[in-house]
């Protein structure tokens, strides 16, 4: 693709456009970048590794990021990295996991309200029963107004 062409009309706009192309590089300085990032990683400079091997797109080596995300219970990240790696086998668990995540809390969201008090009024009992609090208590009284 010819970006100059297709992104030229914006050169006097000083704007930034985002493309996901790898800047082309010879195999030999790939090589070198991808040990400097090895390097890094292997020393603990996890961010400065991540950069190179995402300018290099070494998919080993992102792989290895997101391990280290998900280590760090990062999964949002780690699943980033995966995905741009591209390592499916990692990411799929990854998507489930957070896919779940996501049920469970749009679940608690349209769920009716299950906290609130629950009461039966008779005509000489009122029995209130709070399902909100960590051991269930009921209350029952006699004609007269619930005291808490």
């Amino acid at each position: 693709m010819d970006y100059k062409k297709v992104f030229g009309k914006f050169e006097d706009e000083n704007v930034f456009i985002k493309t996901t192309a790898q800047p082309s590089m010879d195999s030999a300085r790939k090589v070198a970048l991808n040990r400097k990032g090895n390097v890094l990683f292997n020393s603990g400079d996890i961010e400065g590794a991540r950069r190179i091997f995402m300018t290099t797109g070494y998919s080993d080596g992102l792989s290895r990021i997101g391990d280290y995300y998900k280590s760090k219970n990062r999964f949002i990240e780690a699943l980033h990295m995966y995905w741009i790696a591209p390592d499916r086998v990692k990411a799929e668990p990854l998507v489930a996991q957070l896919a779940g995540i996501i049920q469970n809390m749009a679940a608690d969201i349209t769920a009716p309200d299950t906290g609130a008090i629950d009461a039966i009024n008779t005509l000489d009992t009122i029995t209130t029963v709070d399902i909100n609090t960590p051991s269930v208590s009921i209350i029952h009284e006699e004609e007269g107004p619930l005291n808490e």
